[in-house]
């Protein structure tokens, strides 16, 4: 079943593409839906598309296709039914394309010694094809610590927002509920360790209860000057 706001911008998605073929931009649903941010309609988009109602095209950057009417479904309907009550069920269903989105920017994460974790209200504009399904947010890296993995101090690392990571994957994990880090995840006799990808620094060790697992690694973004 989908909620009122994934009923709603399905609809609003098929009327867009019936009444011109071309797909709302991120901005003309943020104010469909009456939305805070583009972050908001982007995790919509993601729920549709984990619930079967829309696929991303494998040769374009950013394209999802519409795979359910959801006239034809038992949805939760919105409490303003203004959008379905001027949808037709369209003859043929276009693929939405939008080549760039935004997703959270966080501020800064150490990838050398932990720090404060940050939260902002800014965003970060992402090319989509850097992003597989979920929900997602930015962090810029700070520190050397990570360098033979190829990630550099000033990188903006795009995180995929998870709860478990498997031994090995890079990880965003939040410290004794205050600090953060980007590291490798590691179990060892008990205990989870949180190692750099540079040799100048050490491995640093905590007890399962004094790390959470905040994302893990998707892309990063580079800028060069």
């Amino acid at each position: 079943m989908l909620t009122a706001k994934q009923h709603e911008l399905l609809l609003f998605i098929q009327k867009k593409l019936e009444d011109s073929g071309i797909s709302p931009s991120f901005e003309e649903m943020k104010e469909a839906l009456d939305l805070k941010s583009k972050s908001g309609v982007h995790r919509l988009i993601s729920a549709l598309e984990e619930r079967g109602f829309l696929r991303r095209l494998p040769n374009r950057a950013r394209a999802l296709e519409v795979l359910k009417n959801p006239e034809d479904i038992n949805a939760k309907k919105p409490a303003n039914d203004t959008v379905s009550r001027v949808v037709s069920p369209p003859q043929m269903l276009r693929p939405i394309a939008n080549d760039v989105i935004e997703i959270p920017f966080h501020g800064k994460i150490a990838a050398g010694v932990p720090i404060e974790a940050l939260e902002t209200d800014r965003t970060l504009p992402v090319p989509a094809a850097l992003l597989g399904a979920g929900d997602h947010y930015a962090l810029e890296v700070s520190g050397d610590s990570m360098i033979e993995a190829g990630i550099l101090d000033g990188d903006f690392a795009l995180v995929r927002r998870t709860d478990t990571a498997r031994d090995g994957e890079i990880v965003v994990a939040l410290v004794r509920n205050e600090e953060a880090t980007l590291k490798y995840l590691r179990r060892e006799g008990g205990r989870i360790r949180l190692d750099p990808a540079n040799a100048a620094y050490e491995p640093q060790y905590y007890d399962p209860h004094e790390v959470i697992v905040q994302g893990k690694l998707a892309g990063l973004l580079r800028q060069y000057h």
